[in-house]
């Protein structure tokens, strides 16, 4: 049974999520702000974490930035804040989803379901999940990437987006096919949610972001024998 933290000051939004969650048959801690929630993750572990983005003592973006510290836990952000720039920046920093307030319960456990289906290690053992290309070393299922022997440190999104670009090497993918595939449900994205995230995941490769091509017009490709 999957285990979601739910964090939010407002108690009747955490009534909400909770109610909709068990319903789903979730197990659902409460944290009513970014402090108490850093606590909880570093003396436990959960499957994805529900986070509001102002909240009193720690705001959301805060608190997912210190967790994902030690942590490698999917986040979903809640926020009364829907400009492009928010949601950018919370990607950047590691958001995996981005709900703008008010929303649909029944929306948001659509979209929780696709996260933790992201975020589940494949059981097909005929799947190949480590790969090699020269120096660069990409270990699927244990979600970890190693540049010339030092391993790198991406947001949760870049490791998704470079996993299925290795998954799929050599084959020309659409940035509406990246962004269905990669980001999933019903997601609000454009053209230049996929391109900031190939530019951070290029930075994070140093050298070996080569094996990224850009497709003009079209959209990305990893190439490599």
């Amino acid at each position: 049974m999957p285990h979601i933290l739910i964090v939010d000051d407002e108690v009747n939004i955490r009534k909400v999520v909770r109610e909709y969650a068990e319903f789903e048959g979730y197990d659902i801690t409460e944290a009513e702000n970014g402090m108490e929630a850093v606590s909880l993750c570093h003396e436990n572990d959960y499957d994805l974490i529900i986070m509001d983005v102002m909240m009193p003592r720690l705001d959301g973006y805060s608190a997912c930035k210190e967790i994902h510290k030690t942590k490698n836990i999917p986040v979903i952000m809640l926020s009364a804040r829907g400009e492009e720039y928010d949601k950018l920046f919370g990607f950047e920093i590691g958001v995996d989803d981005y709900v703008v307030k008010p929303f649909s319960p029944k929306e948001l456990m659509a979209r929780v379901k696709v996260v933790l289906k992201r975020n589940k290690p494949s059981s097909d053992p005929n799947q190949a999940d480590k790969f090699v290309f020269e120096g660069l070393e990409v270990d699927i299922s244990g979600r970890e990437v190693y540049v010339n022997g030092q391993k790198a440190s991406m947001t949760p999104k870049e490791y998704d987006l470079l996993f299925y670009l290795v998954r799929n090497k050599n084959i020309a993918l659409s940035r509406d096919q990246l962004l269905e595939e990669v980001w999933g449900y019903d997601f609000f994205g454009d053209d230049r949610t996929v391109d900031t995230h190939i530019k951070m995941l290029r930075n994070s490769l140093g050298e070996y972001r080569k094996f990224i091509v850009t497709l003009r017009g079209m959209g990305y490709k990893f190439e490599a024998d």
